[in-house]
């Protein structure tokens, strides 16, 4: 007699709740005016791809959104330029791609809201707000197959069910109890913008400028990023 075993394989839900999440908060930032730069850095035709995607609707007379793919030798630079506080960077790569890694750290202190959609072995949680992977497969197999193709797909398509649905788009209501910034433990990423003689610096935080002490972490140069807590630097993250 043949035993057959009818046991279900355990289904990885991970992708579609990471994938609802990141639309949800897409359609909110759409919404609110928010422009999407698309990175791809290791497969640009990803970049182009995505970026079309979004910016034709779904369906005649549906919302056509903004995205805008970024190319070059210098696309932090570019975005550093180009991106304002509110808007939505989204990355395709794998989790090896040092310059998307730093491109996603200065995002943070540019104020924007990071998407990161990659295949292989899953990065580090705190690089974006929204990490959509397809774990357990190869990052460069998984490009040309048309699995991230998929993934974004389907990223699009969700962004705009969320706008047929417009109570969706009303944000969460911020945190307004009282709150100190010193006992929170609350470390905020900056990068550098000038250095002064006094141990000061002016640094991009949160997407707007302010001036931190940084006698803990000096010398300290342009363009570095530093870890800041309660108005001080505490750490260097790299340049």
């Amino acid at each position: 007699m043949t035993v057959v075993d009818t046991t279900l394989a355990p289904v990885d839900h991970r992708p579609a709740e990471d994938l609802a999440a990141s639309a949800l908060s897409l359609a909110r930032r759409f919404a609110a005016g928010a422009t999407m730069w698309c990175v791809a850095r290791e497969w640009p035709s990803h970049g182009r791809h995505v970026a079309v995607e979004f910016v034709h609707p779904v369906i005649v007379g549906t919302k056509a959104l903004p995205a805008v793919n970024i190319e070059g030798a210098d696309i932090t630079s570019t975005l550093r330029l180009l991106a304002r506080p509110g808007d939505v960077v989204l990355a395709v790569s794998s989790a090896s791609d040092r310059p998307t890694v730093d491109l996603l750290r200065r995002a943070e202190a540019w104020g924007l809201t990071r998407v990161w959609l990659g295949a292989g072995p899953r990065p580090s949680s705190g690089l974006a707000e929204h990490t959509v992977w397809l774990e357990g497969t190869d990052a460069a197999r998984s490009a040309r197959s048309g699995d991230l193709v998929l993934l974004y797909h389907l990223l699009w398509e969700l962004t705009q069910v969320v706008f047929e649905h417009p109570g969706l788009l009303i944000p969460e209501p911020e945190c307004t109890g009282e709150a100190c910034i010193t006992c929170s433990d609350e470390g905020r990423v900056a990068e550098v913008r000038a250095v002064h003689g006094d141990g000061s610096a002016a640094v991009v935080m949160n997407g707007g400028t302010e001036t931190i002490d940084v006698t803990l972490v000096e010398p300290v140069a342009v363009d570095d990023l530093l870890l800041v807590h309660a108005g001080v630097a505490l750490t260097t993250l790299g340049r």
